[in-house]
């Protein structure tokens, strides 16, 4: 089984940008949504990406917004892969997908399908709960069940949605995910990541990889 990739969204600053690579995160969450508390500019972005280490891959969180608003930041930022949440159509997720990996968000409300995922081959998908207000950052967990339905439609899967040391083992066994997200979860405020909180979800999130794999049939 290939190893869970692992995403820490909401990063504000370099000093926990670093520590979550160190600590064996893959990929590194930045806000560019300006009503989220985890925000960050895009000047500041670039230096928390250009802090980076080369093992690790850094990025944009988008709400709405059109492909050239979208391009201009992320270009500004340095980052090279964006996740949209919103209204967003295939056709502008394509164009995006090639000049950047792209990950389409989508909510599981009621009005979400996994079947939905189809329209998106361009894309990987992150599967997350449904908030009226916020976007990622909620603390609350999404259908599960949903979610793992999803994986036929996509060609990769991130689990996200109110996962945390406690319950991302048991996440991972319902859902199957090629990555999992965590925010809120591994926080002490919104946009301050607690260290070791970091370091247990990822030791629960390697530990329930390795099960899985020995659980697999041979």
């Amino acid at each position: 089984m290939t190893p869970i990739q692992i995403k820490i969204c909401g990063v504000t600053n370099a000093n926990d940008a670093r520590a979550c690579v160190e600590l064996g995160a893959d990929l590194i969450g930045l806000n560019f949504w300006m009503q989220s508390p985890r925000y960050s500019e895009p000047k500041v972005a670039r230096q928390i990406v250009e802090a980076l280490p080369t093992n690790a891959r850094a990025v944009g969180v988008f709400v709405d917004g059109n492909a050239d608003q979208i391009r201009k930041t992320a270009n500004a930022a340095g980052v090279r892969c964006v996740q949209l949440h919103g209204n967003f159509a295939s056709e502008m997720c394509g164009e995006l997908a090639r000049e950047f990996r792209v990950i389409r968000a989508f909510s599981t409300d009621a009005r979400f399908h996994p079947e939905n995922a189809v329209a998106f081959p361009d894309c990987d998908v992150l599967v997350d709960a449904y908030h009226a207000d916020l976007r990622g950052g909620t603390g609350q967990t999404c259908d599960w069940s949903v979610a793992r339905t999803t994986l036929q439609f996509t060609r990769f899967l991130i689990l996200s949605g109110g996962l945390n040391a406690q319950n991302v083992g048991r996440a991972i066994a319902a859902v199957t995910p090629h990555a999992v997200d965590v925010c809120s979860g591994v926080e002490t405020a919104p946009g301050v990541k607690d260290h070791r909180a970091i370091e247990n979800f990822i030791s629960a999130v390697r530990l329930a990889s390795c099960s899985a794999t020995f659980s697999s049939p041979s």
